[in-house]
């Protein structure tokens, strides 16, 4: 009994190493990353601060998993992120992820199955969705809402900057 307790103690170890390091090499990747950028929210619930700090108030919180910030600034584990209504503050690191999203933005939107405007429409996506960004080419951008994917033109959407190249 004593040998099975020992080894997985050692297996738990090596978890807990291989996860520290996965972590630490994932951190500085992140840190290595230029500024401005976007990213999007990890999780359901985000406190949006007034400062780079868990002792600064809470501004605003974000109730939606996956919504686009735009990554201005960095402070230790801090992020200064502004949304796509203008709202700027910080988070922590860990409450965003480099996964690409966008929102729609204005009216409603004609989600096109090639990228140029007389393509078949494939979807009507509202003001306010939420979209996995696939790629862009010039005007146009490749998106993912609720397993249908299209093209939408580049300036109906928030998270991608006008002259970005995404693959």
């Amino acid at each position: 009994m004593p040998h099975l307790r020992s080894e997985a103690l050692r297996r738990a170890i090596i978890a807990l190493i291989t996860a520290t390091l996965f972590l630490g090499a994932a951190h500085a990747a992140e840190k290595s990353e230029p500024l401005p950028r976007f990213v999007s929210l990890r999780a359901d619930v985000v406190n949006l601060r007034t400062g780079p700090g868990g002792r600064y108030p809470v501004e605003w919180v974000y109730r939606r998993k996956g919504l686009p910030v735009e990554i201005l600034a960095q402070h230790d584990q801090w992020r200064q992120v502004r949304d796509w209504q203008g709202t700027e503050g910080w988070v922590h690191e860990r409450l965003v992820t480099n996964a690409r999203t966008v929102i729609v933005k204005g009216a409603q939107r004609v989600m096109r199955a090639e990228p140029e405007a007389k393509a078949p429409p494939v979807a009507k996506l509202d003001p306010g969705v939420i979209a996995r960004l696939l790629e862009c080419r010039n005007a146009w951008c490749r998106i993912e809402a609720d397993s249908i994917k299209g093209w939408l033109r580049r300036d109906e959407i928030w998270g991608v900057y006008p002259d970005e190249v995404v693959r």
